[in-house]
């Protein structure tokens, strides 16, 4: 059958082996294969030999690293990406779920920045429902809340209380002087569950500051600051609290000794805000601040707003309340019908996400996890919250339905995610326009946040930027570095049910790191 013009136009040239063929059209032909290989293969990235040694002697490094028999009752997953060429440069159990512990962070922060954005700010009100004659307000104080985690000494370089002293001061502008009616904080952007799910704490585990409580009204992290000195011989220490307030009572077990280590500890009777302290003191040991959980965050507001007020000269007639123990809550007038006093508006959720990551911060984690529900659908709930972290991830990429969602912090040890996820997120980010607020707000390895004492005198110091994540038996590390030839990688490294010393899990990440930064093709 004869061919048309155009299915004989596609034919190739006789090669040398065909009868007939010249050696001058033979060389045509093979001067025209060699242009199309450089076109089909030049240019597309297919490795030389020296870039498939360099590959496969980082992969036996990686292995060998990971192989150690300290490590073989572990469960390992990673996965390290070039971001550049788009090659995955290794990978171990990359699909399988892992306890992430604070890396789940990296989903809250990521999410929260992509859907309320960088610029996004948290306003806490403080309203009246009644009026002012002379120098005195007749009605109530109202704080109501957004679910602001900042109402702290941490951007008010450590006055804890300067906002209230500032609606203080306002008040007295206004010539208020006597404040007939209460003092109730309004906490309804959110529901009242307080913790995440999964949070298996040990019996006195709940007093320590990474499991501060949930809450949409809140203030000094949900924590009372306590300062401890040594007492004189055999007494009890001495201890300080900031805020001073009368809604924390201490119960102050201690004892001052010659020991050279404190066996100092703590812990707060369930549903109280009865706070022990106990264990040996040592009187060479000059001092020691530790922050301490309260309960009912909303209650603890209104009551050290009371406080302030009253230190400051404003006489109040009546007590504080959390709105959900005031009367009818079907007594209170809509905020329509207030008149607003003052109000706090937060830093950026640009600068917010740096305590979150660099910190490591759960409490900042968790009420911006709520937000995320509070601003789709209306009211904070762990529910609605996963439902816009879920949408947003399925967005980018992300397999969803190998993640579960428990809480926003990663101390829950129902969290589950693959490394697979983690760097599909990394690599979602760093083509986002968020993304200089998202990898600013990451630890920089030996230089600040929590990995400021980590790889210290390698390559990878100040050059891997990642987020940390410890519960017991888990350990994480994910993020970003350079290789030497100056390629961007975003890698995730989980490490679960370890019974050696986490110091030997940190050893064995910051061996991969750092053999990923010294990576070289040539």
């Amino acid at each position: 059958m004869a061919l048309s013009h155009a299915e004989r136009s596609d034919q190739p040239k006789k090669a040398c082996w065909t009868p007939g063929c010249s050696w001058k059209r033979c060389l045509k032909y093979m001067k025209s294969v060699s242009i199309i290989i450089v076109f089909a293969f030049g240019f597309t990235g297919i490795p030389s030999a020296q870039e498939v040694q360099g590959l496969k002697a980082l992969r036996s490094d990686l292995e060998s690293i990971i192989s150690d028999s300290s490590f073989s009752n572990a469960f390992i997953g990673i996965e390290v990406k070039d971001l550049k060429s788009g090659e995955i440069l290794f990978a171990y159990n990359q699909d399988k779920d892992f306890v992430p512990a604070s890396n789940m962070k990296l989903l809250t922060t990521s999410t929260a920045l992509s859907i309320l954005g960088e610029n996004y700010q948290y306003h806490t009100y403080l309203m009246a429902n009644g009026y002012v004659l002379d120098d005195t307000l007749f009605g109530d104080l109202y704080i109501v809340g957004s679910g602001d985690p900042t109402i702290s000494g941490r951007f008010t370089n450590g006055d804890v209380v300067k906002v209230f002293k500032g609606w203080a001061d306002t008040l007295k502008l206004l010539n208020v002087k006597v404040v007939k009616g209460n003092v109730i904080g309004d906490d309804r952007v959110f529901d009242n569950v307080p913790v995440g799910g999964g949070w298996g704490l040990a019996w006195h585990e709940d007093v320590y500051w990474y499991a501060a409580y949930i809450s949409g009204l809140s203030f000094n992290d949900n924590c009372v600051d306590v300062t401890l000195k040594p007492g004189k011989q055999g007494a009890p220490a001495s201890y300080t609290l900031d805020p001073s307030t009368s809604y924390v009572t201490v119960v102050n077990e201690s004892r001052t000794t010659d020991d050279t280590v404190s066996t100092v500890d703590f812990y707060r009777d369930p549903a109280t805000n009865v706070i022990h302290i106990y264990g040996n003191y040592p009187k060479t040991l000059d001092s020691m601040k530790v922050s301490l959980t309260i309960y009912n965050p909303t209650l603890y507001t209104a009551t050290v707003l009371f406080e302030t007020l009253n230190s400051a000269g404003i006489k109040l007639t009546g007590r504080p309340f959390d709105i959900s123990g005031y009367r009818s809550i079907s007594r209170v007038p809509p905020y329509n019908l207030m008149w607003t006093i003052a109000s706090y508006t937060s830093p950026p959720l640009s600068e917010i996400v740096k305590v979150v990551n660099k910190r490591s911060q759960n409490f900042y984690a968790e009420q911006i996890f709520r937000t995320l529900g509070k601003e789709k659908y209306g009211i904070g709930t762990f529910e609605n919250a996963r439902k816009v972290e879920m949408s947003f991830l399925y967005s980018i990429g992300v397999d969803t339905t190998k993640i579960e969602i428990n809480d926003g912090s990663g101390l829950s040890s129902w969290d589950l995610v693959t490394p697979h996820a983690i760097v599909k997120i990394l690599e979602a980010m760093r083509k986002s326009p968020v993304w200089e607020s998202f990898y600013s707000s990451l630890p920089v390895a030996g230089v600040d946040g929590t990995l400021e004492f980590r790889m210290k005198g390698t390559r990878a110091q100040g050059n891997v930027r990642g987020k940390t994540g410890f519960i017991e038996n888990v350990r994480s590390l994910s993020g970003y570095l350079t290789t030497l030839d100056g390629d961007p990688i975003a890698f995730s490294i989980f490490v679960n049910h370890y019974t050696v010393p986490t110091s030997a899990v940190n050893a064995l990440q910051d061996m991969i790191c750092t053999r990923l930064c010294n990576f070289s093709y040539k």
